[in-house]
């Protein structure tokens, strides 16, 4: 993972857009980590990550008996 200070990804922010294409970057403030630069295509890969783990977590919760999408619908109907 490269590391830049914000001062150089503000000032040669098209470098680092190239360089994020590669690798994470980890931007700095003031000496902190401050964001990171990633690829659209990683962004989607973890996007699809935790809503895959988020399905299966509700999965199981449904399974062991909490309502339904369609029972939570229809009590709030009732409402």
């Amino acid at each position: 993972m490269a590391n830049a200070n914000a001062t150089d990804v503000k000032n040669r922010f098209g470098e680092f857009m190239e360089k994020a294409q590669r690798e994470p970057v980890t931007v700095e403030k003031t000496g902190r980590s401050y964001a990171v630069l990633i690829s659209f295509e990683e962004y989607e890969r973890l996007t699809a990550l935790e809503d895959a783990y988020w399905g299966a977590l509700a999965t199981r919760a449904e399974a062991s008996g909490y309502a339904s999408p369609e029972e939570v619908e229809e009590l709030l109907k009732k409402l």
